[in-house]
């Protein structure tokens, strides 16, 4: 039911009941502006009709046909979303208040319950919000939740609700039910909050995916965007389950039948068609898998149709082998769509890639490369593909370039001759039948059979291969030839933070291990941990990384292990290896879920003890690698690569319920540690054919009695006996749930430490610091997914720590301090924001953390009236007052001539050196003396406690810009008059006293001798208003300070004269045309430019004189330099004292700096949202929790 608006305009006429609504708005002024539309453009020709009836079918149509025209105009043309759906999303934008670029992605009919009352309404689901409206029985019901601010998501039925849907933030717990397809729902917002997850995770914003198929004929009140995410799930499925590269994107599926020769069977399944593949996958889990690269494709045609192959279509592959697909329902359309993709595919393949293949299909029994000889494992001539690439690190003198490291530091022979070595070759015949059976290579056939080979262990000489087709890595390595080694090129001497952290841990990977106990395999080690390092700088290098790598090297060659290690990283183990290991976190909840499941009793022991987060992470890491002996963990590694996370997590099970009962005696987590320290050192692998190789776990073990040996095999038998049942599908489900509390907790964290850094010198409690960083990141965030530039996300650095992480610019700042400044200055606010900006980027990277933030809030909020003032004064001031401050030191450079050394190196110092500068010149230090100037500025870093004293002068169009923001400052306020009254007064005495210093200044004539202390002034004048050629000639005129008042003062700050006349004749206003430069009276008469800035006389400054439409500095127009004279009185100046003194004989004044604001009220008001009618696409919305 919607809500009748405020105002209307209606249309009747006299001889009817009936009226019409013409226009509707939620104020005064929208109506008006409608009716004043509708005089312009419809009244006047209303008057030619003759009857009333002609006029209300004119009036309708008209009314009609302008909003159709809206309507159509709203919508981008290319969109292809039914009427309804549009509908939808203008009444939820005008609802919600949501800019245009917020997206809706489907809206559904339901029931919010608040408390025991269920309020039928409509949820809203857009890109990057959760929307609930309900109007009944005259209440209204608004909710308005971020995705990111979701911190879980449960579908479940309670006995006092129905079937529902949970939606659970940190301050509250909303359900919803009565959905006419709540799985549908549920879906759809885990995806989206999965990738707001992956918002704060990775920076990932929400973009359509423009290369998704179209659907042949629009699906009714679909969105684009709901097709496209129902895509997107769909691709990720396929890819997960046939480990296909990530940009795969899925072209449709269809129900079908497979001739599986090796068994004489039509097993029913699903074909799937993508760009480069075809898959297939049976409905019974185990019975058959299939992948075909469309690269090996050389025939599809279609066979004869028969009563037993119903509409068979047959596929021959390069390797000779051939499949049979039959029961197909639309086989022309798949044929075509086939042969389009088989266009498309490049037919040219690096040579030595084809020729391996070739000889592995054709003689599975010759794949024995010939042995090294152990003692010379250098004299190796590569023989692999790589050897044809021209790169230096694999022309010959790189034995890693073409094998792996095993093949190079080989066994002894007592072992391949003795019953070990009988028991692998017998391994290697039931592979090499197998390969004769099902296939080899990418293509082959994978059963229920494949599986049970791998359980048993792969023998040594396959395992790289195998490794490389299971995971899927040979795909990615076949469509990138020479990928690898231009990367080895590239990052060849190149250093950063990852490849310190590589050097420092190449040699604790495996350094048991003979092959890393020489350069050959730690040179292969750190090549490949740096290539992958510089493809993807967001992981960059993670510890364990190292692990995993060195043993894939032991059976890869480099390029080979390469790729396995980006199959992990970026597939297998998604999120494990970055700086907050999130995805090892992920599993670890799903680890206790499943232990609550399957293992009840043990569990909640575990949870007493804290065990499973301090073991799960070390497991899964590194797959078991740096907790088993070596030859145990390979096997592991074999399972892995070919049933993925599953498996390690039914391992992880069996080894819990293997030591369930002396778990349960344990007393503590150490004792439970050692308990399954213990057990892991002694699973051993007694078909080995390796050395055995020391494992510093082994130390772990204690006691008389000889420890009891658990087999490896024995291990995995029971656990797919015991666990067998978890489904891959079901792992990816929990995987969403446990994202969104792991990413929420570390959100948290990040919030808490945060905090801490920032509490100590600020003057906000912590719960306001903690508000405070809410809305700063929400206001990030919102330029992520509503910024005109995307420019925000690529601010964030995940690197940084966390106080540095979330970065804000002047137009975000700006928004925040107008909801949060207890100054509010009316239309004058955005003009205080920017300067308190200017004032708080010390770097000036125009960017601004939270510290910065919070520090510029509680200037204003916290500390008594001279706080406060000193705040205010500071904003009057450069760097705060002057817009090109921040220009760079540089182009000032191009105004001095090039004889006149000390300026230009004064000029390129930070701004805290200039006055070290200075001094430095006094001492007759020279100004290449970079040390001396680092002493300075830790001197002044060390004193960091800010004294009035330390203020410098203000001029007087600084102290009447400063005026202006009070008056502007008070114009709200209840006591407005006195506070009017007092600031006039205030201001009236001080310009006296300002013309009563002149006459204490003495004027010395302008000689060389007096500029010449001076000259480093020179450069920062310039550098603040670089504006023409005569900046260079004029003459500048000096003040020193000696006033008999300020003596002392000067006589403690030797700087401080060279930073009040920095001060002078500022220009005041932002971003004006010419600013001003110092420049003596009679060239100040000349100089036509200076007509556009002004001066007040003394004592003329009233309240009238500075009312809003009166221009007062730096104006453009050429009143007020009639007004008040063409030039400003450089001579003119007052100080922070005079100023605060003046003040605190103004009780007014003194009452409304003093009075106490609470920023949580106002946090709070700026989250409310405002119910506006108003379709207005800029109005912002602010993060809020129902």
């Amino acid at each position: 039911i919607a809500r009748v608006a405020p105002y209307r305009i209606l249309h009747q006429t006299q001889d009817s009941q009936v009226y019409w609504a013409v226009a509707c708005g939620s104020s005064r002024k929208e109506i008006t502006k409608h009716w004043e539309w509708l005089e312009n453009n419809l009244l006047q020709t209303l008057s030619i009709f003759d009857n009333e009836e002609d006029i209300t079918t004119f009036v309708k149509g008209k009314i009609h046909g302008i909003i159709a025209e809206e309507n159509k105009n709203e919508q981008p043309q290319s969109e292809e979303d039914p009427g309804k759906f549009k509908e939808a999303e203008l009444k939820m934008r005008k609802q919600f208040g949501m800019p245009e670029v917020e997206k809706l992605v489907n809206y559904y009919s339901c029931s919010y319950w608040k408390g025991r009352v269920p309020r039928q309404g409509w949820l809203y689901l857009t890109v990057n919000h959760l929307c609930f409206y309900s109007f009944l029985l005259g209440k209204e019901v608004t909710l308005v939740i971020q995705w990111v601010d979701v911190t879980q998501l449960e579908k479940n039925a309670t006995l006092l609700f129905p079937e529902c849907i949970k939606v659970s933030t940190r301050d509250s717990e909303l359900y919803f039910s009565m959905f006419l397809n709540i799985n549908e729902t549920f879906k759809l917002m885990e995806q989206l909050a999965n990738i707001a997850m992956r918002q704060l995770l990775d920076n990932e914003t929400f973009l359509q995916d423009k290369s998704l198929p179209k659907p042949r004929r629009p699906l009714k009140n679909i969105s684009a965007l709901k097709r496209d995410l129902d895509a997107r799930a769909k691709n990720e499925c396929y890819r997960a389950t046939f480990r296909l590269p990530k940009d795969e994107c899925l072209d449709g599926h269809t129900d079908c039948t497979l001739w599986t020769p090796f068994n004489k069977m039509h097993i029913p399944g699903q074909m799937f068609v993508s760009n480069n593949y075809i898959c297939f996958a049976s409905r019974a889990e185990e019975a058959c898998h299939l992948i075909i690269p469309l690269r090996e494709v050389t025939i599809v045609e279609k066979a004869d149709s028969s009563s037993v192959l119903p509409s068979p279509l047959s596929i021959s592959t390069k390797s000779k082998m051939t499949f049979f697909f039959a029961n197909l329902k639309d086989r022309d359309f798949l044929v075509q769509r086939i042969s389009d993709f088989l266009q498309r595919t490049p037919s040219k393949k690096p040579c030595g890639i084809d020729r391996e293949w070739k000889w592995n299909v054709a003689d599975p029994s010759s794949e024995e490369v010939p042995e090294l000889p152990s003692s010379s494992p250098l004299a190796v001539s590569p023989t692999s593909a790589l050897s044809h690439q021209p790169v230096s690190f694999c022309a010959g003198q790189v034995p890693t370039a073409s094998q792996g490291l095993l093949k190079l530091f080989r066994r002894n022979s007592e072992e391949l001759s003795g019953p070990k070595g009988a028991k692998e070759k017998m391994k290697e015949e039931s592979w090499n039948i197998h390969f004769f059976e099902y296939g080899r290579g990418m293509c082959m056939y994978r059963t229920a059979k494949t599986r049970e080979l791998v359980q048993k262990g792969i023998p040594e000489n396959l395992r790289g291969e195998l490794w490389l087709l299971f995971s899927g890595a040979w795909n990615e390595m076949v469509t990138h030839p020479g990928y690898y080694a231009d990367l080895v090129e590239k990052s060849m001497g190149k250093y950063n933070l990852a490849t310190e952290e590589i050097e420092r841990d190449l040699h604790r990977s495996m350094p048991e291990h003979p092959a890393f106990q020489n350069e050959l395999g730690i040179a292969a080690l750190r090549r490949v941990l740096t290539a992958y390092a510089f493809r993807n700088p967001t992981i960059g290098y993670c510890q364990a990384m190292n692990i995993v790598t060195s043993v894939l090297l032991l059976y890869c060659n480099e390029e080979e292990a390469f790729w396995l290690l980006v199959a992990l990283c970026e597939r297998m183990l998604p999120d494990y290896y970055n700086t907050r290991v999130v995805g090892a976190l992920v599993d670890q909840g799903i680890f206790e879920e499943l232990t609550r499941e399957y293992l009840p009793q043990l569990s909640e022991k575990m949870q007493d003890l804290g065990v499973i987060s301090t073991i799960s992470l070390s497991w899964f890491l590194t797959l078991f690698l740096s907790v088993m002996p070596f030859e145990s963990a390979v096997v592991i590694v074999d399972c892995f690569f070919y049933e993925g996370i599953k498996f390690i997590l039914q391992v992880s099970l069996a080894i819990l319920d293997a030591n369930m009962e002396k778990l349960l005696q344990c007393c503590d987590e150490g004792e439970a540690m050692t308990i399954l320290g213990r057990y892991l050192d002694n699973v051993v692998n007694r078909q080995s054919v390796s050395p055995p190789i020391p494992h510093l776990h082994a130390l772990l073990t204690s006691g008389d009695d000889p420890p009891l040996e658990i087999d490896i095999f024995e291990l995995i038998k029971t656990s797919y006996e015991k666990f067998g049942n978890l489904k891959a599908d079901d792992i990816e489900q929990m995987r969403f749930k446990q994202r969104l509390k792991v990413i929420q907790s570390l959100e948290d964290t990040a919030k808490k430490s945060v905090v801490r850094a920032v509490s100590g010198d600020i003057g906000f409690s912590m719960e306001e610091l903690e508000e405070l960083y809410v809305v700063f990141k929400a206001k990030y965030l919102m330029s992520c997914y509503w910024g005109n530039n995307r420019a925000a996300a690529a601010r964030r650095d995940q690197s940084l720590p966390y106080l540095e992480q979330y970065r804000i610019d002047m137009e975000q700042f700006t928004e925040l301090f107008i909801s949060l400044t207890p100054w509010a200055c009316g239309a004058h606010t955005p003009v205080l924001a920017a300067r308190l900006f200017r004032l708080l980027d010390d770097n000036r990277d125009s960017l601004i953390n939270f510290k910065e933030f919070v520090t510029g809030m509680s200037g204003m909020y916290h500390g008594d009236l001279t706080e406060k003032l000193k705040v205010l004064y500071k904003l009057h001031l450069p760097p705060a007052l002057n817009p090109e401050e921040t220009e760079s030191a540089l182009e000032a450079t191009s105004y001095f001539t090039e004889d006149v050394t000390t300026e230009g190196n004064a000029t390129l110092l930070p701004l805290p050196l200039m006055a070290c500068s200075c001094l430095a010149e006094e001492k007759g230090t020279s100004p290449q003396d970079y040390r001396y100037y680092l002493r300075m500025w830790a001197k002044e870093k060390e004193n960091k406690k800010e004294t009035i004293k330390d203020l410098p002068k203000m001029s007087q169009e600084q102290f009447i810009e400063l005026c202006k923001t009070l008056y502007n400052m008070f114009s709200e306020d209840p006591v407005e008059q006195e506070l009017y009254h007092a600031i006039a007064t205030v201001a009236s005495l001080l310009l006296r006293i300002g013309e009563v210093g002149k006459k204490f200044s003495n004027r010395p004539t302008r000689k060389s001798e007096d500029c010449k202390a001076n000259n480093s002034q020179d450069p920062v004048s310039e550098e603040e208003s670089p504006t023409s050629e005569q900046s260079q000639n004029s003459a500048v005129e000096q003040q020193p300070q000696a006033d008999h008042e300020d003596k002392a003062s000067i006589d403690a700050q030797p700087e401080k004269t060279q930073q009040e006349n920095q001060t002078l004749g500022d220009g005041s206003g932002e971003g004006q045309s010419s600013p001003l430069q110092l420049l003596s009276d009679d060239e100040t008469k000349d100089d036509m430019s200076m007509s556009s800035y002004s001066m007040v006389s003394t004592g003329s400054l009233q309240c009238e004189d500075i009312a809003d439409d009166t221009v007062l500095v730096g104006c453009e127009g050429s009143g007020a330099a009639a007004r008040y004279g063409s030039t400003i009185d450089t001579d003119w100046s007052i100080s922070f004292e005079q100023i605060l003194a003046s003040m605190l004989t103004e009780t007014a004044l003194v009452n409304y700096f003093e009075k106490k604001v609470n920023i949580l009220q106002k946090i709070k008001d700026q989250k409310k949202i405002e119910r506006q009618f108003s379709s207005s696409s800029d109005y912002e919305l602010s993060s809020v929790s129902g």
